[in-house]
């Protein structure tokens, strides 16, 4: 999923609609509180600013239509891997919070936010808003840690990747942009991990990806460094990591036959294709030069002089 987005006008010619420069993560709060279904329409508000016992504050928590909560962390000024730390700082709180302790949250944030609106109850707000699910049975069986933000750069989105594939952490990141048009403002929204489409109802999130049989497509994130290079890559056909076992782990769990989805950080997605062979150090391997001999490809003149390093 490409994490650059632009946007253009097509009803009178092909016009290019600007980022607007205004401050959209001072601004996200409010927005996502008014209308949830803007980050998910299987989300409900239930707390806004909602205290922990450490003295930090939950930007926004929800509920999902099988009773999950979702915690909603902006990164407003805080950098890329504080906010990662604060969201699981939070998980490590809404893990802990029992039945009645929601139903307080839900009620203080229905007084201090929605005065004007008559007083319910979760449970009678939840069958309100989710009209084609069963009532609430269960609360808090299981959470989810959502980051909201403008940009978050390579090694936050390795961190979120790794977090959610290794150790079955429930967190994603949302992306939103505004694209000014003359005095019109457009809120644009993207994931950072793809979301599944729901079933009957069900809320897309990781529990329900779970009861998906694996479709043997892989995506494999292709960050540029002084050891790799796209262009060498996609001129050889190969992907490549290095780093330490975490990176050489997943390489190495590839299979010929699974198709593979190529993201460059700060780019998008720019490749895909069909693993052939299993992985090898980069020293063993061979490709096909311009004259279509077979040769290692530190000899193939590559332009990444460093690879083998």
């Amino acid at each position: 999923m490409p994490l650059e987005l632009s946007v253009w006008r097509i009803d009178s010619g092909l016009t290019r609609v600007d980022v607007s420069m205004l401050d959209l993560e001072s601004r996200l709060e409010d927005i996502l509180a008014r209308d949830i279904s803007i980050a998910s329409a299987h989300w409900m508000v239930i707390g806004r600013q909602v205290s922990t016992p450490w003295g930090k504050f939950i930007d926004l928590l929800c509920i999902d239509g099988e009773g999950r909560l979702i915690v909603l962390e902006l990164k407003r000024n805080k950098t890329e891997r504080e906010v990662v730390a604060q969201a699981l700082d939070y998980g490590s709180y809404v893990k802990t919070i029992q039945p009645e302790e929601v139903r307080r949250i839900f009620a203080k944030y229905q007084k201090d936010y929605l005065p004007e609106s008559p007083a319910k109850t979760l449970e009678e707000a939840f069958h309100e808003h989710f009209r084609n699910l069963p009532a609430l049975e269960a609360l808090n069986t299981s959470h989810e840690l959502v980051i909201v933000a403008a940009t978050l750069d390579a090694a936050t989105e390795r961190i979120v990747g790794y977090l959610a594939d290794e150790y079955d952490v429930r967190i994603n990141a949302a992306f939103f942009r505004v694209f000014r048009d003359g005095d019109r403002e457009y809120l644009t929204r993207a994931w950072l991990r793809d979301i599944d489409a729901p079933q009957g109802g069900a809320p897309a999130t990781p529990a329900a990806r779970e009861r998906v049989a694996f479709n043997g497509e892989y995506y494999v994130n292709f960050g540029e460094c002084n050891l790799r290079n796209w262009e060498d890559a996609r001129r050889f056909g190969f992907v490549s990591a290095g780093y330490g076992p975490m990176f050489r782990d997943a390489m190495q769990r590839l299979k010929p036959g699974n198709r593979i989805w190529v993201y460059a950080p700060q780019k998008g997605y720019v490749g895909a294709g069909i693993v052939e062979d299993a992985a090898v150090r980069v020293k063993d391997f061979v490709v096909k030069n311009e004259k279509g001999e077979t040769v290692p490809l530190l000899q193939a003149g590559i332009a990444c002089k460093d690879m083998g390093e």
